[in-house]
């Protein structure tokens, strides 16, 4: 039994993808959402949005990600949950192979965001390996607990205010001594006394501990030191998520482009300009632009 086609695939549910779905809903252009994990991609991990305009005090990541799921659900944008394990062009439509079963597509647009750069330093513990992670938004009911982030960016420092608020201890580990996160990060930081801060300081080794903790064996200037936390986080940065594209796909993913059969938006393609608002801009003009090149062809 063939497939059905669906006039638009949209590959993420983040800012840039859910932006996108809502214009096309305005147009009367039916678009599918697959996304692997929670709607609202990085966004959920962020303590306060403050330049998204609207919201003169600024809004936390997590609200600003449900309220835009709900504005998509409530004109009934069809959002499945599945991860695209591939996703290849045959020359006529776009093949998608999923967790939810095969889907086929006349325009695909790629809002997948990006993954994290994992630990390479040093090994990681198979016991105790859930309390290892790069994203902070399954943390949000923990409180009362000894966390390490290792990183000296908006990320690490964003983890680390957010974290702290919830009555947790968090130790921020850089590896170097520079320091790249915007400065009213830093000045925030030093303000809030549950946030440690070290540079030169690199893990050399790490420990599963009974308790599911782990012991951080860490070398700096003044030499070898134990640090024992319950949750250890990587903010080393990310690089886009395209695991999925084909290299059939990838090799002709420019001309594809250039048709407006295929779109890459928000934080899969922009590099540093990594921001919520510019990732609903490049949702809503890849949106237009489906509109205007498919009433062409199709009028």
């Amino acid at each position: 039994m063939k497939m059905p086609l669906e006039e638009v695939l949209i590959i993420g549910a983040g800012p840039a993808g859910l932006a996108a779905a809502i214009q096309l809903q305005r147009y009367g252009i039916p678009a599918l959402i697959v996304e692997r994990a929670t709607p609202g991609g990085l966004l959920r991990n962020a303590n306060l949005v403050e330049n998204y305009p609207g919201f003169p005090r600024g809004i936390s990541g997590v609200t600003l990600a449900k309220l835009m799921l709900q504005q998509a659900q409530n004109i009934s944008v069809n959002i499945t949950s599945a991860e695209v394990t591939r996703l290849d062009w045959n020359g006529r439509h776009f093949r998608a192979e999923s967790s939810a079963g095969l889907l086929r597509a006349r325009v695909a647009v790629i809002a997948s965001g990006t993954q994290p750069r994992p630990f390479t330093d040093f090994a990681l513990p198979l016991q105790n390996a859930d309390r290892i992670l790069y994203e902070v938004a399954s943390l949000h009911n923990v409180k009362d607990a000894e966390i390490a982030i290792v990183g000296a960016g908006d990320a690490a420092f964003d983890y680390a205010l957010n974290l702290a608020q919830r009555e947790n201890r968090v130790t921020l580990l850089n590896r170097g001594d520079t320091i790249k996160c915007l400065p009213l990060l830093w000045e925030r930081s030093q303000l809030q006394s549950r946030i440690r801060y070290f540079h030169h300081t690199e893990i050399q080794k790490v420990r599963a501990f009974p308790e599911h903790q782990l012991e951080l064996e860490c070398l700096s200037p003044a030499g070898i030191s134990h640090l024992t936390v319950d949750y250890l986080i990587g903010a080393l940065g990310r690089t886009p998520k395209t695991d999925f594209v084909s290299e059939n796909l990838a090799q002709q993913s420019a001309a594809l482009e250039a048709q407006g059969w295929l779109h890459f938006i928000g934080d899969v393609r922009n590099g540093l300009y990594r921001q919520t608002a510019i990732a609903a801009g490049d949702g809503l003009r890849a949106a237009m632009k489906i509109y205007q090149n498919l009433k062409e062809i199709d009028a």
